[in-house]
């Protein structure tokens, strides 16, 4: 007698009940899943990378442009801002819904009753399963939290890159930048070409260590790897590239560097065989698409959705808000993970607003209204809490003018939520 398939729906639900084991690090447990499968991941082609901010984004660059050059480019991110799927991408093209619900299917079988996985764990084992299956020419692993025992860290790459970094989860990855520089450089492996947008001193040491210790050739942008950002576009000076006038598909003061360092990243491609040519570099840096970081979606009043989810990348929106937007008032919509820096971040964003609507998305980690409330309250800036995101979006519109910015930030679930309150039609969430 045949067995019945399980549904979508059931199928992503086993892998949230996953949720309750936590976040616990360590290779062991990913590498159990994939034996299972025969260890697809080995001999697959990859890009890893690591970092406090811009990892997406580095990585839709590089996938944009690689694409462009006719190759199948998977893509692995964390978390996805409306449906599973998005986690999971080829070419832009996220995994179907019927092979997600077999791959976990497959995967539940051989899970350990007595020890299973965490969610995490279980679902970079898809990935790895999934682009080996469809036989991508590289995928692009982003990882999840830190980077030594992170799930991810079982793939040995062609090229490691690593973005800015910064105090972030010092439960998990230490109190001192140097510890996290250590966790975040723990991708690095032996004889791989690693590059790196970090600038500080000690996290620029740490990284410069670890890569020495295991002779991985070791490049920095800023140092190596030059650019510039004009109002003529981006001008870029790598290892042998150069290149002028660059335009860029997404916004924001901080996506040159994310540029600049995705395109290091190729130039080492390159010399391991993945060649792109300039007008690819051209054409997949223009149609780059990152959904939810300075995302414009409406105007009149202009409403702008952005990720930032820690201080650094508040400090980036609050740049690049003051350099590219003008308005007559700005009205702050933000709702913030109770584990966050709550008093630093909004002591950087809340000071441009002119109003302010504290609020919450419907995730169990979101911080409640009142204490985002308590936390801007120094600040002085007039605002209210509405516990429902949906009505904080309904609230900013309705007072709204049309020459006013609206502003949503403060997690990625803020913004994966308000997307499908603005769009539902695109960004319509699984059921």
């Amino acid at each position: 007698m045949e067995t019945q398939k399980t549904t979508y729906r059931d199928a992503v639900n086993t892998l949230y009940g996953l949720q309750k084991y936590g976040i616990k690090f360590g290779l062991s447990k990913t590498e159990n899943l994939l034996k299972a499968f025969g260890n697809p991941h080995k001999g697959q082609r990859y890009v890893h990378i690591a970092g406090t901010n811009g990892k997406g984004s580095v990585a839709a660059f590089m996938g944009s442009i690689l694409k462009e050059a006719g190759l199948k480019v998977g893509f692995y991110s964390s978390p996805h801002l409306v449906r599973f799927t998005e986690r999971f991408r080829i070419n832009g093209e996220e995994i179907r819904r019927d092979t997600t619900a077999g791959l976990i299917d497959e995967l539940r079988r051989v899970f350990a009753p007595e020890a299973p996985p965490t969610f995490f764990e279980a679902t970079t084992a898809m990935a790895l399963i999934h682009f080996a299956r469809e036989q991508t020419d590289l995928a692009i692993m982003e990882v999840g939290m830190g980077g030594r025992l992170d799930a991810t860290n079982v793939i040995t790459p062609l090229v490691c890159g690593i973005t800015n970094i910064s105090l972030e989860h010092q439960d998990f990855l230490g109190n001192r930048l140097a510890d996290i520089a250590g966790e975040k450089g723990g991708i690095i492996k032996k004889g791989v070409d690693v590059v790196t947008a970090a600038t500080q001193a000690p996290v620029v040491k740490a990284l410069k260590a670890i890569a020495e210790e295991r002779r991985a050739p070791f490049w920095r942008v800023g140092k190596d790897i030059r650019y510039r950002a004009t109002p003529s576009g981006l001008h870029y000076r790598g290892l042998s590239l150069r290149m002028q006038g660059l335009r860029l598909g997404l916004g924001g003061l901080m996506q040159a560097r994310n540029a600049a360092l995705a395109l290091g990243i190729l130039e080492r491609l390159g010399e391991k065989g993945i060649r792109v040519s300039e007008e690819n570099i051209r054409n997949g840096l223009q149609n780059t698409v990152w959904t939810g970081r300075m995302q414009v979606m409406g105007t009149k009043p202009t409403i702008l959705l952005d990720g930032a989810h820690n201080p650094g990348a508040l400090r980036e929106l609050a740049r690049s808000i003051k350099a590219g937007f003008q308005y007559r008032r700005l009205i702050l919509v933000i709702g913030v993970m109770a584990d966050k820096a709550i008093g630093e971040m909004m002591g950087i964003i809340v000071p441009l607003a002119d109003y302010l609507i504290c609020t919450r998305p419907l995730y169990y980690r979101a911080a409640d209204p009142e204490v985002l409330m308590a936390a801007a309250a120094p600040l002085g800036i007039s605002g209210e809490t509405v516990p429902l995101l949906t009505d904080a979006l309904t609230q900013a519109r309705e007072m709204a003018g049309p020459q006013d910015l609206i502003v949503v930030c403060g997690s990625l679930f803020t913004v994966g939520e308000a997307l499908t309150y603005f769009d539902p039609e695109t960004y319509r969430p699984d059921d």
